[in-house]
């Protein structure tokens, strides 16, 4: 497979446009035929294939990153901005807000700070990949122990 034909199935699976993906691949002519040509080939349509399963597991890679990031986050940045009157662009470009799916500044001048909901993000780690990260596990035992510290609170 030539650079070409690799640069055009990489546009190709970015975009979904085939004819888009042979114009930029450098192809000349009536790209709208040369891009319907190039992904009937046998050897093309095995590398969409092979790029297409590589581009999914990254992805599921990048979505466990994320919610681990949720689980275990630090929340330190989202409470000094409660703390700051007015802050700066440069304060605000500083500030790891990651776990922020909100911000409120209502009319008395307050400021509200959602998070995102940590056990949601456990619950997707460990339904999501247990069998590469374990996530379940940690899942369980974290959950188990809410459960027995509430259970304790309670008189149970």
């Amino acid at each position: 497979m030539t650079g070409r034909e690799k640069k055009f199935c990489s546009l190709f699976l970015g975009s979904g446009n085939s004819e888009l993906a042979a114009e930029k691949a450098g192809y000349t002519g009536d790209c709208e035929q040369k891009g319907e040509e190039l992904i009937c080939r046998p050897e093309i349509s095995a590398e969409l294939e092979r790029l297409s399963r590589l581009r999914e597991k990254s992805l599921a890679n990048m979505a466990a990153a994320g919610y681990q990031r949720l689980a275990f986050g630090s929340i330190c940045d989202a409470i000094s901005l409660l703390y700051k009157s007015d802050p700066s662009k440069e304060d605000l470009e500083g500030m790891d807000l990651f776990l922020v799916s909100e911000i409120k500044r209502p009319k008395d001048g307050s400021m509200e700070i959602k998070f995102f909901d940590r056990l949601k993000a456990l619950e997707k780690l460990g339904t999501g990949g247990e069998h590469e990260t374990g996530a379940k596990q940690l899942f369980d035992a974290i959950s188990n122990s809410a459960r027995a510290v509430n259970d304790k609170e309670n008189g149970n």
